[in-house]
């Protein structure tokens, strides 16, 4: 029997099923390929890297988050993103090292830019300012700082806390958002 023909869209939802079922370290284009059936040169076909591949991934965990919509509400929106990347084991990292690229996740950064377009102190360029980078820098960090202590935390690396992880780190989120989409600019950039 053939092996069976993948698309990117096929390709990109194989290799999320292993990032959950694996994490980061070990999704790697040799193990996509063998999941796949497919010599690991097929992959190349659709994508030029592994990083391109990542790119899709990350744009794919992040669909949930909605469509730019000036009225939205920033911490909405910002739930929003961080919902999507703790939807998948190691999805921070893996939007993080894309988005470090400006390879990945466009898409949710101009729903936040939009959302924030109200309170953004800089407005030339509706898709990437200041504040929703600052603002997005601090969800990645965020995510991944959680994404990490929850892991740490199963695999008995470090002592399981008395209070739930998930809900302090909640509250530090808000605190943070609140903080952020709360401030204007003291003084005009250099």
């Amino acid at each position: 029997m053939p092996p069976a023909r993948h698309d990117r869209h096929s390709v990109i939802a194989c290799a999320l099923r292993l990032l959950d079922e694996v994490g980061l370290p070990d999704l790697s284009m040799r193990r996509l390929s063998t999941e796949l059936d497919v010599q690991p040169s097929a992959l190349y076909w659709h994508f030029p890297n592994k990083q391109a591949l990542l790119a899709g991934v990350a744009d794919r965990i992040l669909e949930a988050v909605p469509e730019p919509d000036s009225s939205a509400a920033p911490a909405d929106v910002a739930h929003a993103i961080r919902d999507a990347l703790l939807t998948y084991r190691d999805g921070a990292e893996v939007v993080m090292s894309s988005y470090a690229l400006r390879l990945g996740a466009a898409r949710a950064q101009r729903a936040l830019a939009a959302s924030l377009a109200p309170v953004s102190p800089v407005q030339e360029d509706a898709a990437r300012t200041p504040l929703a980078d600052a603002v997005f820098e601090f969800i990645l960090g965020h995510a991944t700082l959680l994404q990490q202590r929850m892991h740490a935390q199963s695999i008995g690396a470090v002592e399981a806390d008395a209070e739930d992880p998930a809900a302090l780190a909640t509250e530090v989120f808000e605190s943070g958002i609140r903080a952020m989409t709360g401030l204007r600019a003291v003084r005009p950039p250099a």
